[in-house]
């Protein structure tokens, strides 16, 4: 910082109203500095102590490493492949180590800060530099799966399942797909209790949704990428398929109709992994043992590999106190609501603790039109929520804000639906995704994303209306015709007035909207009540 001009533009983000230009000024500063020869020369001793096997530079930091803090994918995590000549592999090295460093001072990181009331905090930040867990196949390197594990399950899709058994996220292939959303791909949700509980909405007489696609480091372009499964499948023992694969009946079935005998019809279900070895068991341990260590719940990151006989090891990445508000859920009063009064109604997945509040003022996103948008467009409705989630801190619109839209929330691709990051929407009580907006849009539940533990960080309730959900409601005459305070609150955002509906409910004698969640029966209810009936 101090080598590179930084300091004092580190010093002056603390209280600049325009903190955000200086950090886009720092960032490109450390992208540009250069470290002095001495620490130049034990970057080059570490790649002695490496050799030439992958690598991930990772952050420590003083304030992401301590309790009370996520910063779930606040900060950078780079790989280098670490192939090649030594100079272009120190080169690389420096580079990703800069880039961790920039990361400190990006947007999310920053109003992260803010929000959290960290932003005068000292943040000092360490490297953590890091074998990359797995094995070379070919030109790709990664580990047979890989997973995010949480110690206390948020998410009770069943009533055999113990939320304090943990759960995982899990993935084949390298973690990045399991700590970031994937919008038109699957992993596999266990519930370390009853790991063969599946909880996906689907037909009884097909297969569950498998995951389609691995992330795997490219070791000759140097590259993160996303590979098919089935142009992996053959790189792997035979005893790891049996273990992570299973043969899809349907795909068997329809080769054979069409006298395919080399059709490819694997599906990752891993479930002789889960229903037939000890692996469940053995990360539910883990999990315990470190929750009694930290005397909290944990978030951990860890990947596995096997051997040629079956057996597994399991590399523990990276282990935190898991931010949760409480583990425990209130008694609700019974809840009859009449079919006119109702808004919305969904039956899962629901994630969060029970409640029955108020929502004061309720924001909704038209399917249709947000979908004849233009991509830029688009962003701009993002961009246009985030600037109404910042309004509702101000002192004159106190009160809890809900919030509908399309597609997911946060997908990296505008199509599939609102690209707003989570920063934009923090100051929610709850969020809805209507998960109609495409055919292609897959309904997977992202627990155990950076985005979702943001989202239980924060005590925010999430839900979803899923298409084959044939009992949900949605509203949609009374969302699209309500009064829309949009533009008197955003006079700019008038031409997206159709697009976005910002409906206040705050005011003292008109009608109220109310949120009543049981999260263990998998329910929700948003319904309008009058000032004649009891309120919570």
């Amino acid at each position: 910082m101090v080598q590179n001009d930084c300091w004092e533009l580190r010093r002056r983000l603390l209280n600049a109203p325009d903190r955000l230009d200086i950090a886009k000024e720092a960032r490109q500063r450390i992208h540009n500095g250069v470290f002095p020869p001495h620490i130049m020369k034990r970057f080059s001793d570490m790649l002695d102590y490496f050799g030439e096997t992958p690598l991930v530079v990772r952050s420590s930091s003083l304030l992401e490493d301590s309790f009370g803090n996520a910063f779930s994918g606040k900060y950078a995590s780079v790989f280098c492949a670490n192939q090649g000549d030594r100079a272009t592999r120190l080169e690389d090295l420096a580079d990703a180590i800069k880039t961790v460093y920039a990361s400190a001072m990006s947007r999310d990181a920053l109003e992260y800060r803010v929000a959290h009331n960290l932003l005068e905090r000292d943040e000092q930040m360490a490297i953590l530099i890091q074998r990359v867990s797995g094995a070379a196949h070919g030109a790709w390197y990664f580990p047979h799966i890989a997973a995010v594990g949480f110690s206390f399950n948020p998410y009770v899709w069943h009533e055999d399942i113990d939320p304090r058994a943990g759960v995982l996220r899990l993935v084949f292939g390298l973690g990045t797909r399991a700590v970031n959303r994937s919008d038109d791909d699957y992993t596999r949700l266990v519930a370390l209790n009853a790991p063969m509980l599946r909880p996906e909405h689907h037909e009884s007489d097909l297969p569950a949704p498998a995951q389609q696609w691995a992330d795997a480091l490219n070791l000759e372009q140097g590259n993160v990428a996303p590979v098919a499964f089935r142009d992996l499948a053959p790189m792997l023992s035979d005893t790891v398929k049996a273990l992570i694969a299973s043969d899809d009946p349907v795909m068997a079935k329809a080769a054979r109709s069409y006298g395919l005998k080399q059709a490819f019809t694997l599906r990752l279900s891993f479930d002789r992994l889960l229903g037939h070895t000890e692996f469940a068991a053995r990360i539910r341990n883990m999990l315990a043992s470190l929750e009694e260590v930290y005397g909290a719940p944990v978030d951990v990151e860890f990947a596995v590999n096997f051997t040629d006989d079956g057996a597994f090891r399991i590399h523990l990445l990276q282990c935190r106190p898991m931010q949760v508000k409480g583990v425990d859920h209130p008694e609700l009063p019974s809840c009859a609501v009449n079919r006119e009064s109702m808004v919305l109604q969904a039956n899962g997945p629901v994630i969060g603790r029970s409640r029955f509040i108020r929502i004061h003022y309720l924001l909704y996103v038209a399917p249709e039109r947000y979908s004849a948008l233009p991509e830029r467009e688009q962003y701009a409705v993002a961009r246009l929520i985030g600037e109404c989630n910042r309004r509702i801190a101000a002192p004159a619109m106190t009160g809890n804000l809900m919030l509908i839209a399309p597609g997911r929330w946060g997908s990296a691709m505008p199509a599939l639906g609102v690209p707003v990051s989570f920063s934009e929407i923090n100051r929610a009580a709850a969020i809805c995704e209507v998960l109609a907006l495409r055919d292609d849009l897959v309904t997977e539940v992202s627990l155990g994303t950076h985005f979702f533990n943001d989202l239980v960080e924060l005590d925010m309730l999430y839900m979803a209306i899923a298409p084959e959900d044939k009992q949900a409601v949605l509203d949609r005459d009374w969302l699209e015709n309500a009064p829309n305070r949009l533009p008197s609150l955003l006079p700019e955002a008038v031409k997206y007035d159709q697009t976005v509906r910002f409906i206040s409910l705050a005011e003292t004698n008109g009608p109220r909207l109310h949120l009543y969640a049981d999260t263990r029966k998998q329910q929700v209810f948003l319904y309008r009540m009058n000032d004649a009936q009891e309120n919570p």
